[in-house]
């Protein structure tokens, strides 16, 4: 599945990956070959450490090559404003609560709802997908309940 994400976002995940690949391998071995000269493996908990610590390194390494071998790079150029899809700034009315919000629609590795980024795989990014503006929308959220919004605005 292709994960489409910024020229930004795609730079920041590759430079995770080198990190990780050099400075971070080369310090979990540090910290293994120092645990294992405390003697005892089956008894010591800085070995067991830096072996969790190092297998949760491990998947993310995995992870990144992943999201960035199936990434597709967001041409800013090639984005239109006459539907949402992924790229885009979307501006909505809280129909209920009569609020206006803004997202921008990425995907998943670059989501961060806090930042206002949510994914397009994300049940209010799905929805939002190849709408236009005045349209309204009913989401369905994971916890049961249904928001409205009512499209505003589609930047770049």
């Amino acid at each position: 599945m292709a994960n489409e994400m910024t020229r930004e976002g795609y730079q920041q995940l590759m430079a995770e990956l080198e990190h990780l690949r050099t400075v971070g391998r080369d310090e979990i071995a540090a910290r293994i070959k120092e645990a294992r000269s405390f003697g005892d493996l089956s008894e010591n908990a800085e070995y067991d450490e830096a072996m969790n610590a190092q297998a949760i390194m491990e998947a993310r390494i995995s992870k990144l090559e992943y999201e960035t071998a199936n990434a597709v790079i967001i041409d800013e150029n090639d984005i239109s404003t006459e539907i949402v899809k992924t790229g885009v700034k979307v501006t909505l009315k809280d129909i209920e609560y009569d609020e206006t919000i803004e997202y921008q629609i990425l995907g998943k590795s670059q989501a961060d709802p806090d930042r206002g980024i949510i994914s397009d795989s994300s049940p209010v990014g799905m929805s939002l997908l190849g709408k236009k503006i005045g349209e309204t929308v009913t989401v369905d959220l994971p916890n049961g309940a249904t928001v409205q919004y009512e499209i505003l605005a589609i930047a770049k």
